[in-house]
């Protein structure tokens, strides 16, 4: 299988992440600053726990590299920054680290 770690970035209001439907959705909370709760459905075969190990870090595993990746890309994406400058505005889930599921 595949693994794929997320970790939440931001320089002052802390993303809340909630692992929801039995490991099979995520909700993103307050993400600067906003109310507006985003809602990521993980494809079909991708199971999402949040890591126990790592303070703001999200666990993808699942057997189909192109499910997984599509998931975690869906999650970076529900957190891009709009009408602010991106340089500055750093905030988000991104990637950071893929590797076997064995290892994980």
């Amino acid at each position: 299988g595949f693994c794929y770690k997320m970790r939440s970035v931001y320089a002052h209001f802390p993303i809340n992440t909630v692992v929801t439907e039995n490991g099979q959705a995520v909700e993103i909370r307050n993400f600067l600053g906003e109310k507006y709760v985003r809602r990521v459905k993980m494809q079909p075969g991708v199971k999402i726990t949040a890591s126990t190990k790592q303070k703001d870090e999200l666990v993808l595993e699942g057997n189909d590299i192109e499910l997984v990746s599509r998931s975690a890309a869906l999650i970076q994406m529900s957190t891009s920054v709009k009408n602010k400058d991106i340089r500055k505005f750093l905030d988000g889930i991104y990637v950071s680290e893929k590797i076997p599921a064995d290892e994980a």
